[in-house]
């Protein structure tokens, strides 16, 4: 692990596990709404939701066991918000607004954590930024899979854009060694202004000239 590179920042573990705790909550209701499944179902996709993107970056940069496996508080807090959207489905949408904020924080979170990880494993820059991205990402696309959906990522508003910028912002800081909490913490905000104003104002990335792609609804993404 490269020296002088630090992931575990305890404000960020904190946002990190609260995101855990959300992408759990979002990707179990994605569940819901896009198959008739049992409790053990919408909790399993809930959790691979909150876990999967951590878990490709872990084996990927060969932090084995991974984290997800290594700290129990990451299991039950995806667990948790499996089970609390399994419950209280019928509800849920009423918080639509919260939810989709600590999806964002969520996706911000995961997209630092994943680049400066990849970066203390030796990893180059381009590299690390794509693993943040996937460490934001990937659980949700693993889900649309099992699910038989064209993953959100590729065709909804803006999500995988935004942790693109706040992964290469982290990976600019470390390079000019200047990373730390204002640092981390700085790239987290722009991931979340960027993420919440596409929300905000329905905007997608670029579609070909004449498609006619589906313009995704904000809370299909974790």
């Amino acid at each position: 692990m490269r020296a002088g590179v630090t992931f575990e920042l305890p404000v960020l573990l904190a946002l990190d596990l609260t995101g855990t705790f959300a992408f759990g909550l979002n990707g179990a209701l994605t569940a819901v709404r896009a198959a008739r499944l049992d409790m053990v179902g919408v909790v399993a996709l809930g959790m691979i939701t909150a876990l999967g993107g951590g878990i490709i970056r872990d084996v990927l940069i060969g932090s084995i066991p991974p984290a997800a496996f290594r700290d129990w508080r990451y299991f039950i807090l995806a667990a948790s918000g499996g089970l609390i959207a399994f419950a209280l489905s019928r509800w849920l949408h009423r918080l639509e607004t919260p939810i989709l904020v600590l999806d964002a924080i969520g996706l911000s979170t995961f997209a630092v954590i994943g680049t400066t990880k990849a970066l203390a494993f030796g990893l180059g820059a381009v590299p690390a930024v794509l693993l943040g991205v996937v460490t934001g990402v990937g659980g949700g696309t693993i889900r649309d899979t099992l699910v038989r959906r064209i993953p959100s990522v590729l065709h909804s508003d803006l999500y995988a854009i935004p942790a693109l910028v706040g992964a290469a912002i982290t990976a600019a800081t470390v390079r000019a060694g200047v990373y730390g909490l204002p640092a981390a913490l700085g790239a987290v905000v722009v991931c979340f202004l960027i993420r919440m104003i596409g929300v905000r104002y329905d905007l997608n990335a670029p579609q070909p000239p004449g498609g006619s792609g589906r313009r995704g609804s904000p809370r299909d993404d974790a």
